[in-house]
């Protein structure tokens, strides 16, 4: 059941992360859900191939022993956490760069060469 409550604590925390924390509220969009189902599909193809195939394993005793396409339920779990936190940072991020009035090439070129001497573009000393 280890993996069972890790699987649900990542549901959560990237539910609350979406919802409250970062404000993006992708999981109350419908292109969020278009999107999801698209990669689910693909998950379940590939870990139904890996535990189909017996090249991944489960200890039984560490899951509920529901399975979607030969993989645990659980491992659903685990990818919509993940697809979730990916893509509410990803939003929160690109949101942040927006409201600073900068694109991230912008922000590059303002900062300018990392390195003393350095040209800020090939061939073009500063």
């Amino acid at each position: 059941m280890m993996y069972t409550l890790a699987a649900l604590l990542g549901v959560v925390a990237a539910a609350l992360l979406d919802l409250a924390v970062l404000r993006t509220a992708l999981l109350r969009r419908r292109a969020f859900w278009t999107a999801y189902a698209i990669i689910a599909f693909f998950q379940l193809v590939v870990n139904g191939l890996l535990t189909g195939l017996r090249i991944v394993r489960y200890d039984p005793q560490h899951i509920l022993g529901w399975r979607v396409a030969f993989a645990p339920v659980e491992d659903l779990l685990f990818g919509f956490a993940m697809v979730t936190l990916t893509l509410s940072l990803w939003v929160w991020l690109g949101r942040r760069t927006v409201r600073n009035g900068a694109t991230p090439a912008s922000a590059a070129r303002r900062a300018g060469p990392r390195l003393p001497g350095a040209a800020s573009r090939p061939g073009r000393a500063r």
